[in-house]
C-alpha cells in the first residue's frame, strides 16, 4: 500500500461534521470494493438497490458545499436515476461511437486540458465541471467519444487526472445514464496507468455517486481517488506552473479559505492567477555553477567545461545508463513514473555537480531524462518555432521534410541541435528494441513530444497535441536525413 499520505481512511461513512479526508490531512481515500464484472455479477441486492433516500439522509449537509448545486439536487438526482442505471446493459458501440474524428464542436469549451506532468512524471489531463455548457448544447455522447479519445494519447503510460467540480449545476450536469455508460465505456484500458484521480473541491454530489457506484468499483481503483478540499494541497503533487486553474475555481478556493480559522490557513498561497507566479523548477534557477534542472542549456554551457561536442552532463549520465541492453528492453521505458522523493534527491545530486546514482532503475533515469527537458527555461525545440510546429500537419507530405531540415539545421541554435541530435539517436537504439520495450516511434512522440515543445504563454491545447506529437515521430523515423552525420 502506498503510505504518502499516511494511514488511510476506513469507510465512507466518516463524520459528516468533518471535511472530506484529504492530501493536507494525510489521508488515502480508500475504499474498499473491488470491480470486475464478475463482481457486478455477484454484487448483493441489497448493496445495489439501497435507496437513494437512506443514501441521501446519510449526508444531507457537507461542510465544503459551494451552494452551486440547488438545494434539492441530490435528492432530484438520485430521482434521475433511481438506480436502474446499475441494471442497464452494457453500452454497444453504437452509443459511444461517432463517425466524426473532428472534435472542435466539444473541444471550442476547453472542458478538457493536458497539463504538462506532475511531481512524479505523470502526464496530467484536467477536466473542469465550471465549463461544462448547459444539456440543450452538449451533445454527452459526443463528449464521452471526445474524452476517451483525448485519453487515448496517454492511457499507455502512467497519467494522473484532476476534477475541478465547482461549477456542476442542475443546468450541465450529465444524466446519470451517462455516466454509468462512461464509467463501462472506460475499461481496463484507461484504469490501469491512471495512478491518481484529484476530486477537487468535493460536494455531496460526489459523495451521493460514490454511494451509488461503490458496488461496483474496486478497492485498487478506489486508492487513486484523492479528495482535495483546497488547492494549495495539489502543490507537493502538480506543478503549478502547468496547471491551469479556472478563475471560478480559484475564486470558490479563496471563499472558502476566507472560512477557516488562522491557524488552519496552509503558509503559502496560491497564484493570483492561474499562471503561478513561480514555477516548480525556480528554486533552482542560477543558484549554483553547477545547476543543471531548471536552467538554460546557454547556463549549463557557460559553466561546463569548453567542449565542441557539448551535452548537458545529466542527458549525457541519463543516456549513457538507459543505452545499457538491459534497459533498452525493458517494457514500457518512459511509460511509468518514479517515486517523487528519490527524483529529488538525484536532482540534487545533479545540480551540485555529481553523477546520479540511479541503483540500477531504469524508470528512474527515463523519468529523469523527462524532467530535465520539461524544466528547461525554454524548450529544446524553442519558443519561436512552436507555431510552425503545430502547423505540421497541414503541410504537404512532400513538403515536410525539407521544412523540417530547415527548423533543425538552419534555426535551432547550436546547442539545442545537439542535443537533440543526441536524444534523438538514442530513441532509435530504443526504437530498435521495440519488439520488447513495446515503445514505437509513435508511443515514444507520445511521451517526448510535449517534453520538446510548449508554447510561451498559456497552455498547451489538445489541438496542438496531435501536431507536436506528429512532428516528433517524423523526427524519429526521418532522423537520418534530417540531422547531419
Amino acid at each position: 500500500m502506498d503510505r504518502r499520505f499516511g494511514s488511510p481512511l476506513r469507510g465512507v461513512a466518516a463524520d459528516h461534521e468533518e471535511p472530506y479526508p484529504s492530501l493536507s490531512d494525510f489521508h488515502d481515500y480508500e475504499p474498499n470494493l473491488e470491480f470486475d464484472d464478475t463482481e457486478l455479477e455477484a454484487a448483493s441486492s441489497d448493496a445495489i438497490h439501497e435507496t437513494p433516500e437512506d443514501l441521501l439522509d446519510e449526508y444531507l449537509e457537507s461542510p465544503v458545499s459551494d451552494g452551486t448545486i440547488e438545494e434539492n439536487f441530490e435528492k432530484e438526482l438520485a430521482a434521475d436515476s433511481s438506480l436502474v442505471f446499475l441494471e442497464e446493459a452494457k453500452p454497444t458501440a453504437a452509443t459511444i461511437e461517432d463517425q466524426e474524428d473532428d472534435f472542435s464542436d466539444v473541444a471550442k469549451y476547453e472542458i478538457v486540458e493536458v497539463a504538462g506532468d506532475d511531481a512524479y512524471g505523470r502526464k496530467v489531463i484536467v477536466v473542469s465541471a465550471c465549463k461544462l455548457p448547459s444539456n440543450q448544447e452538449l451533445n454527452h455522447n459526443r463528449f464521452l467519444r471526445y474524452l476517451m479519445a483525448t485519453l487515448d494519447q496517454f492511457v499507455e503510460e502512467d497519467y494522473s487526472l484532476v476534477y475541478f467540480h465547482y461549477g456542476l449545476t442542475g443546468k450541465n450536469k450529465p444524466p446519470m445514464s451517462w455516466l454509468w455508460q462512461a464509467y463501462k465505456a472506460f475499461d481496463r484500458k484507461y484504469k490501469k496507468n491512471l495512478k491518481a484521480l484529484y476530486l477537487v473541491h468535493p460536494t455531496n454530489f460526489i459523495r451521493v455517486i460514490w454511494q451509488l457506484f461503490k458496488a461496483v468499483i474496486s478497492a485498487k481503483f478506489g486508492r487513486k481517488i484523492m479528495y482535495v478540499n483546497y488547492l494549495h494541497e495539489l502543490r507537493q503533487h502538480l506543478h503549478f506552473d502547468q496547471l491551469h486553474i479556472p478563475q471560478p475555481v480559484l475564486e470558490h478556493d479563496e471563499r472558502l479559505m476566507a472560512k477557516l480559522r488562522p491557524s488552519q490557513k496552509p503558509q503559502v498561497s496560491l497564484p493570483e492567477t492561474h499562471q503561478a507566479s513561480a514555477t516548480s523548477s525556480s528554486v533552482f534557477h542560477a543558484q549554483l555553477p553547477t545547476q543543471q534542472f531548471g536552467v538554460s542549456l546557454q547556463f549549463i554551457r557557460d559553466h561546463s567545461p569548453a567542449d565542441d561536442d557539448f551535452i548537458p552532463p545529466v542527458v549525457r549520465q541519463c543516456v549513457e545508463f538507459l543505452s545499457q541492453p538491459d534497459a533498452l528492453e525493458t517494457e514500457g521505458i518512459f511509460r511509468r513514473s518514479a517515486s517523487t522523493v528519490l527524483v529529488r534527491e538525484i536532482k540534487s545530486q545533479c545540480n551540485m555537480g555529481h553523477k546520479p546514482d540511479f541503483n540500477g532503475d531504469v524508470h528512474m533515469a527515463a523519468v529523469l531524462l523527462k524532467t530535465f527537458l520539461r524544466q528547461l527555461d525554454e524548450p529544446l525545440m524553442t519558443y519561436e518555432l512552436y507555431d510552425e510546429i503545430c502547423a505540421f500537419q497541414t503541410l504537404d507530405k512532400d513538403e515536410r521534410s525539407r521544412t523540417v531540415k530547415i527548423m533543425i539545421l538552419e534555426k535551432l541554435p547550436e546547442d539545442n541541435y545537439r542535443t537533440l541530435k543526441y536524444i534523438m539517436q538514442f530513441l532509435s537504439k530504443v526504437m530498435d528494441r521495440s519488439d520488447l520495450n513495446k515503445m514505437t516511434s509513435a508511443n515514444l512522440a507520445v511521451v517526448f513530444g510535449p517534453n520538446l515543445v510548449w508554447p510561451q504563454h498559456g497552455q498547451m491545447t489538445l489541438s496542438s497535441i496531435g501536431p507536436i506529437n506528429q512532428f516528433t515521430d517524423f523526427l524519429l523515423t526521418n532522423q537520418d536525413e534530417i540531422f547531419i552525420i
